[in-house]
């Protein structure tokens, strides 16, 4: 019992996860690992002065959630610590906000908490976390393909939140609580195949445990700390290297018309092609990452094939212009990148005013009627990919030299056909040309805007998966 809590209080002390004096909100599920949470703060509470809040979500998913909630409501009592219950109808929140329930029931989870905190005067916010969930989340990332911040899985500390059972393993957790003849929930959900991280759990970890390596969750969480500080180091160095050769504009937000008072202001940055191209590769792609993100409502749909896209712009010569996600746009004009938020409106730019969106479909997302028929998009402003046929993300930016199109030639068979020659033969006036949309992958123009699409983009019956490609006039 003493060997666990000594682990711990050090890693409390260690990570500055607490100070005399603090107000914190604890998240217990009546899971053994917050059990295990509840009865480590509350002795820590027992030694040092603290104000504790245990908050339980009903995620009114199981029917034996209610039994749940009495148990740690019936624990916060044995200890005098003030309990609050917070109901939630997550398969419900799941549909409304388009998302897994896993992710439903998280996002819910980290709101009631952050209300309790503001409620309470919180200063921390702590959670369960514990060693196998920092492998768990590890492998995970690996699997679907993570930078280095990914590959160190959990945070010990983020903003308000802390983990202090990160340093020690599940079966510890549970070692100390049969010491002290300490009951707790069992989620029944937990010991399905349905949630990938369940597989992870169940299958791989204990696989490698037992035929690979002994003591491998240890061994993670050790090369977890080791990439949490080289992430730290990198990112010190990306903050360096922005304000070397990025320049921030931000427009007051009392001089944008329809724009509340108090707004965030449209940002734009400047970048400066030859100090960037300077920088190592490894901090060219973390800037190009972050000021995306700056720019963004988000992180989650920034993939690598942006930051490339961006990449190219500043690395390659000439006045170009490409479009990303969130209606972001990258300008290149003699030697330098303007890369402006979908609400920026920036004088000359060759589409101020459109917002492009990219959505990837599969077959049966767009399936109608008992014929299984697909049902083609009639908006002008709408179209869609095969993106089967695609090896890399399209971008949406004016034309450049070498672009062409596919078209069908008078046979019926596919050709090539110079997009330069294309527009002269469509008598589009010279002064427009440059201005004109063209979506590419490449030097293939998927898509002349306002004009025609690639006869080699054609979706068919035989695409399994659709790109879908829609302009918003703002």
């Amino acid at each position: 019992m003493t060997k666990l809590l000594d682990k711990v209080f050090d890693y409390i002390k260690e990570q500055g996860m607490l100070q005399p004096g603090d107000r914190v909100v604890a998240g217990v599920s009546g899971g053994a690992d917050s059990v295990c949470l509840l009865l480590v703060l509350a002795e820590w509470k027992r030694r040092y002065p603290m104000e504790l809040t245990v908050v339980h979500v009903h995620h009114g998913i199981r029917p034996e959630a209610a039994d749940d909630a009495r148990f740690v409501e019936s624990l916060c009592g044995r200890y005098n610590i003030p309990y609050v219950l917070e109901k939630a109808d997550v398969p419900a929140l799941a549909a409304e906000w388009g998302c897994g329930e896993e992710e439903a029931g998280r996002r819910f989870r980290y709101e009631a908490f952050e209300r309790a905190a503001v409620q309470y005067g919180a200063d921390r916010i702590a959670v369960a976390h514990n060693l196998n969930d920092l492998s768990e989340t590890m492998l995970f990332h690996l699997f679907r393909g993570s930078g280095i911040k990914g590959l160190a899985g959990i945070p010990a500390v983020r903003g308000k939140v802390i983990r202090p059972l990160l340093c020690v393993e599940r079966s510890e957790i549970e070692a100390y609580l049969k010491e002290l003849g300490q009951d707790f929930c069992r989620d029944h959900t937990n010991e399905e195949d349905a949630y990938t991280r369940n597989r992870i759990r169940h299958h791989i970890l204990p696989y490698v445990e037992e035929h690979i390596v002994s003591g491998c969750v240890r061994h993670m969480g050790r090369t977890a700390e080791l990439l949490a500080e080289t992430e730290d180091y990198l990112a010190e160095q990306t903050a360096q290297a922005m304000a070397a050769c990025a320049e921030e504009i931000c427009a007051p937000a009392d001089a944008m018309p329809g724009v509340l008072e108090g707004a965030v202001s449209r940002q734009a940055y400047i970048v400066d092609c030859d100090v960037f191209l300077l920088l190592h590769p490894a901090i060219r792609k973390r800037l190009l990452y972050e000021l995306i993100k700056a720019l963004s409502p988000g992180a989650k749909d920034i993939t690598s094939v942006h930051v490339d896209a961006l990449l190219e712009l500043l690395a390659r010569e000439g006045n170009r212009e490409i479009h990303l996600p969130f209606g972001i746009r990258a300008v290149r004009e003699y030697g330098k990148v303007r890369v402006m938020s979908g609400a920026w409106q920036q004088e000359g730019s060759v589409h101020p005013d459109q917002r492009v969106e990219f959505q990837i479909l599969s077959r049966q997302d767009v399936l109608s009627g008992e014929e299984k028929n697909l049902i083609f998009p009639q908006n002008e402003y709408t179209k869609w990919f095969d993106y089967d046929k695609m090896k890399k993300y399209p971008i949406m930016r004016t034309r450049a030299e070498g672009d062409f199109l596919t078209i069908r030639d008078g046979a019926g068979a596919l050709c090539h056909k110079k997009l330069k020659d294309y527009l002269v033969d469509a008598k589009i006036p010279a002064r427009e040309r440059d201005r004109i949309p063209v979506l590419a992958e490449d030097s293939h123009v998927l898509w002349l805007v306002g004009y025609r699409i690639s006869e080699y983009y054609k979706v068919t019956e035989q695409t399994e998966r659709i790109l879908q490609v829609q302009i918003e006039i703002l």
